[in-house]
């Protein structure tokens, strides 16, 4: 697993949305990680923002952001654990076509390393919508780091070989 440096590097066009009842712009620590890796990778932030806990205002936010030609992919952060309030996997549900299980799979994997058995209480996943990338990630600055350090990283690294998401997204929409 390598870069291809003769491949020129493709930016792609990032949205950050956290889910959350309690976090603001000034305190949204998983937020502006986030924000800094993709920018220090050389993506673009196509927007920001944060929602409540509430299935149907993060499925609006979803949608606007799918039919918005601006955004290739979307990053989610928070809603992901087991608690009656944590319902951002149900929203992707409700909006993707396909689900990608390999993400949380892997996400879990990795996870594992840093903080053990407690993994298995996050339902971190990922989709596509009509063309766009989805990720749920948890809440946690420590998984927002390993989600992308550890997979979004090279996977959004059009040079990333043998192979990366961002190659596929011509043919997303294909029937």
């Amino acid at each position: 697993m390598a870069i291809d440096e003769t491949i020129a590097f493709r930016p792609v066009r990032i949205a950050v949305l956290t889910v959350s009842d309690t976090r603001t712009l000034a305190d949204d620590r998983s937020g502006d990680r986030l924000v800094e890796r993709l920018t220090s990778a050389g993506h673009a932030l196509a927007e920001r923002g944060i929602v409540r806990d509430d299935v149907e205002v993060i499925v609006s936010r979803l949608h606007a952001w799918i039919d918005d030609p601006e955004v290739d992919v979307i990053l989610t952060t928070g809603g992901t654990g087991v608690t009656g309030r944590d319902i951002t996997p149900e929203a992707l549900a409700r909006v993707w076509d396909k689900e990608i299980p390999g993400f949380g799979e892997l996400f879990r994997w990795l996870s594992y390393q840093t903080i053990g058995t407690s993994t298995i209480q996050s339902r971190a996943t990922a989709g596509v919508a009509r063309g766009t990338y989805i990720f749920a990630l948890p809440g946690s600055t420590g998984a927002v780091t390993d989600a992308w350090d550890g997979i979004l990283a090279s996977q959004l690294d059009i040079r990333h070989k043998p192979c990366n998401f961002v190659e596929l997204m011509p043919r997303l929409m294909e029937r």
